[in-house]
């Protein structure tokens, strides 16, 4: 892992940034306010980023590479899209991560502190929270979307299977 001020400098990360979509509302100035509480990191292949027996108060939007999502060691997705966004529910609520997350490629993500978004300047930091909040309720009715479509898939194939003759 590697952070530094280097990579917050450089014009190409700035303009990602500027892509993603939950931030893409933002003018310079605002952006510059959220990179000063944040972090951008840079993670090499295979890399640990998350790890799910942990606690952690990050929310992570990958700016560039891919990363594989794990649960109990089972591969569950792989983000790849600028602005996927990974960290959310444990920096929700506090409580233990659900899923740990590795670099399959060296990735780039932008790392928020939760709690340092209220240390912003008013007219910022309900903005921010507004929008980080909005993300994670997108972030999460898509999973349970996607989680709903294979719990019906399953119950489907437990009824074909309970009504085939023995």
């Amino acid at each position: 892992m590697r952070t530094t001020d280097k990579l917050k400098e450089s014009v190409d990360v700035i303009e990602k940034i500027k892509t993603l979509p939950a931030l893409e509302s933002f003018n310079e100035k605002d952006l510059k306010e959220l990179l000063r509480i944040s972090k951008i990191v840079r993670y090499e292949p295979g890399e640990l980023i998350v790890d799910e027996s942990s606690y952690d108060g990050w929310i992570y939007y990958l700016i560039a590479g891919r990363v594989r999502i794990l649960k109990n060691g089972a591969e569950m997705a792989i983000l790849q899209r600028t602005g996927d966004v990974f960290g959310e529910v444990g920096s929700m609520n506090g409580s233990e991560l659900s899923v740990s997350v590795f670099a399959l490629d060296q990735a780039t993500c932008l790392k928020i502190d939760i709690s340092n978004v209220d240390g912003l300047p008013n007219e910022n930091r309900f903005v921010f929270r507004y929008v980080i909040f909005r993300g994670f309720a997108e972030v999460l009715a898509k999973r349970l979307r996607i989680t709903t479509e294979k719990y019906l898939r399953a119950k489907e194939e437990i009824e074909r299977l309970r009504s085939r003759p023995s």
